[in-house]
């Protein structure tokens, strides 16, 4: 199978607009699969790569919360048959070495081929940046196996692309990263597609209260409609917020605070916000060259964990069907996280929205759509 021609939006330079046009896709190796794309929902993890945030290559083609139906595969893959409909996650694994047998899948240690040498070019023979493992901004993409989750098809597309990385991260965060015992007194930092995934996790656990903060006040209507018990502007003075975090804990500061945006601000803000021997929970992440700087004291004096959380310490073959399960029992609120829908020609002016702030979850319809 020669590779095919695609249409994608393609990340050229920095903070720039992208541009859509076509590309060439090859075809699956021996351990990989052909998706055709449905939609693709955006994360802030694009956002971060494509307006030069990490330290990522360029050109390149991102997203990667996305949904579609298998279209080829290679011939070692195994589980996987054309016409699968398949939820793309960015977790690449073996399930062999050291980290995949010890359950962190996002950190496999295998290089994987894919990896080595793109799928994607352009039509001058010029490598594409395989964004985020996926490159979901298109009509089709090229991933391994492993990245690929079935998904029945009376889930909807909509629903079934924000399992991919945000609902996933910030549900991992509360249940398993942290975890999150009944009663205990949570902060959520941030009330984006990772946050309000932290305040559901928190609150199916059985946490309260479950406070969250944020800069917009939309942001902490949305954080309500998820389940925070109680809202702050994170504008508020630092003085003024700890003490209305201390006054709803009686007076320690909270158990456990999750920083769920990537703002080394907000991680420093954290540890003034947690309990004496209590857990900072970092899913956000930062530019690669920002610093996080407190007083040392917060370990050894205060006695205060900062734990990192890559992607929720995911397990996606594992995560994923369990979250369906909870959505169709009517225990995690998915539909209330999709803001717009854009056709991929439009997804500048979607990327714009997801960058005011003003919207959780805009779909990027891709192909022919679900």
């Amino acid at each position: 199978m020669d590779a095919v021609e695609v249409r994608a939006a393609v990340c050229r330079e920095f903070g720039q607009p992208l541009s859509v046009e076509t590309i060439l896709l090859s075809a699956p190796k021996a351990d990989e699969v052909q998706v055709d794309i449905e939609v693709c929902s955006i994360c802030h993890s694009d956002i971060m790569a494509i307006d030069g945030h990490w330290n990522v290559a360029l050109p390149g083609v991102f997203g990667h919360e996305a949904v579609g139906h298998i279209s080829a595969v290679g011939e070692k893959v195994s589980g996987l048959s054309v016409g699968d409909r398949v939820v793309l996650s960015l977790i690449r694994f073996c399930g062999r070495c050291y980290y995949c047998q010890s359950g962190d899948l996002s950190f496999c240690e295998t290089t994987f081929e894919i990896a080595m040498q793109s799928p994607l070019s352009l039509p001058d023979g010029t490598p594409l940046l395989q964004g985020l493992k996926v490159a979901a901004f298109a009509d089709k993409a090229v991933v391994h196996e492993s990245q690929c989750i079935r998904v029945d098809n009376d889930v909807s597309g909509d629903v079934a692309c924000t399992l991919s990385c945000g609902v996933m991260t910030g549900m991992g965060a509360a249940t398993r990263t942290a975890p999150v015992s009944a009663g205990a007194s949570v902060v959520v930092v941030g009330a984006g597609g990772v946050g309000v995934n932290c305040i559901q996790g928190a609150v199916l656990a059985g946490a309260h209260p479950v406070i969250a903060l944020d800069v917009l006040d939309e942001k902490l209507d949305m954080a309500r409609q998820f389940g925070a018990s109680h809202t702050f502007n994170a504008k508020t003075d630092t003085e003024e917020l700890e003490a209305q975090v201390k006054a709803l804990t009686q007076g320690r500061g909270a158990d456990l605070v999750f920083v769920s945006v990537g703002a080394s601000a907000a991680i420093e803000s954290a540890v003034d916000l947690v309990r004496n021997g209590g857990k900072v929970i970092v899913a956000g992440i930062p530019g690669h060259s920002e610093v996080v700087q407190f007083a040392a004291r917060i370990f050894g004096g205060r006695g205060v964990s900062v734990l990192g959380s890559k992607m929720g310490s995911a397990r996606p073959q594992v995560d994923v069907p369990r979250l369906v399960e909870l959505y169709r029992a009517n225990k995690l609120e998915l539909d209330a996280l999709i803001s717009q829908h854009y056709p991929l020609t439009d997804i500048n002016q979607a990327l714009d929205a997801a960058r005011s702030g003003s919207s959780l979850k805009n779909i990027i319809v891709c192909g022919d759509g679900p």
